[in-house]
């Protein structure tokens, strides 16, 4: 506690976390740093740390970021703030606003600095015991991560820049852990238009070869700001 004046006042911290996942061969991931320093040392956790006087909270969660696991992200989007639990963080009240990006992990090289020992991808299925409350904040990113798919196209930052249609299916059944009815999702997402079809031809595996398709960068943008409800169904018996 501080005497300002006649006023005493508590000093709150502040703090920024990212929730950054990852997808690749049918599996979703999210980038987890070992602590290198303070009570949770070598424990996992997101990466994420105190937010300096002068920055602004995006330009802090971008520095932490980069600093802690050696990649850059485009796509940054705030989730929620957290410090309701006073205990959150042994150190003092600190009081985090989280983030969550997408991107495509392919090709990225992690490399841990300043407060991190280690920087790794871990599937969200086989996560590591994690430092703080950074589970909880994993969780409630994912939860938006599946119920943003149903009113905001995403994949854009997740898939390459041509794929195969079986892809983006694969993606959008990954988020949700179900299987979907493929027919109708096709159908339905091409009627959209920012997803459009190339000339180039793929060959899969023993299956005939396939057409690759890509993003409509303009009209995927419009979808991106205004939303869109796309009511996504399952597949039969699911």
């Amino acid at each position: 506690m501080q005497k300002n004046g006649n006023t005493l006042w508590h000093k709150i911290n502040v703090a920024v976390d990212g929730v950054v996942f990852g997808y690749e061969s049918k599996e979703l991931f999210v980038l987890l740093i070992k602590q290198k320093f303070g009570p949770f040392k070598d424990t996992w956790s997101l990466p994420g740390g105190f937010m300096l006087p002068e920055e602004s909270l995006m330009d802090a969660i971008q520095r932490e970021i980069k600093e802690e696991s050696g990649i850059k992200v485009d796509y940054l989007e705030q989730l929620y703030t957290f410090g309701d639990q006073l205990d959150r963080d042994p150190r003092g009240r600190v009081i985090s606003v989280s983030y969550f990006a997408l991107v495509n992990p392919k090709g990225l090289r992690l490399k841990a600095s300043t407060d991190a020992s280690d920087a790794q991808w871990f599937s969200i299925n086989k996560l590591p015991e994690l430092a703080y409350d950074h589970k909880k904040i994993m969780q409630v990113a994912l939860d938006r991560l599946r119920a943003k798919i149903h009113y905001q196209p995403i994949g854009f930052n997740l898939l390459k820049k041509e794929f195969p249609f079986s892809d983006l299916e694969n993606l959008y059944m990954t988020i949700l852990g179900n299987e979907i009815d493929r027919r109708n999702f096709r159908k339905k997402i091409l009627s959209f238009k920012f997803v459009e079809e190339t000339d180039k031809i793929i060959s899969e595996g023993r299956g005939r070869p396939g057409k690759l398709y890509k993003f409509d960068k303009k009209k995927y943008k419009e979808f991106e700001s205004k939303g869109f409800h796309f009511d996504i169904k399952m597949a039969q018996g699911r």
